[in-house]
């Protein structure tokens, strides 16, 4: 068996969110995870979709963005920019 290369393996603490709230076009349920390893970006999971994205204030003004990271329409995609605006 060979050695396992590490490029890194750190433990951390972090402070995580759960919320979950009913949007005009869907259910969002996730996990906002706040860690000083991204740069001041949180980590926000959707449980429904099994999809995470590290997001900063940059990444929700980046067109497209949302909608592909949490593979959601123009209009969900909106309604969950709206609340990680109020977050980020």
């Amino acid at each position: 068996m060979s050695e396992r290369f590490f490029l890194y393996d750190d433990i951390e603490e972090t402070r995580t969110r759960f919320v979950s709230f009913m949007g005009e076009n869907q259910r969002f349920d996730l996990a906002i995870i706040h860690s000083s390893r991204y740069y001041g970006k949180q980590l926000v999971l959707d449980v429904q979709s099994n999809r995470f994205a590290i997001i900063g204030s940059d990444d929700l003004d980046e067109p497209g963005y949302i909608e592909h990271a949490f593979n959601l329409t123009t209009e969900e995609a909106e309604e969950l920019r709206s609340f990680l605006y109020e977050i980020v």
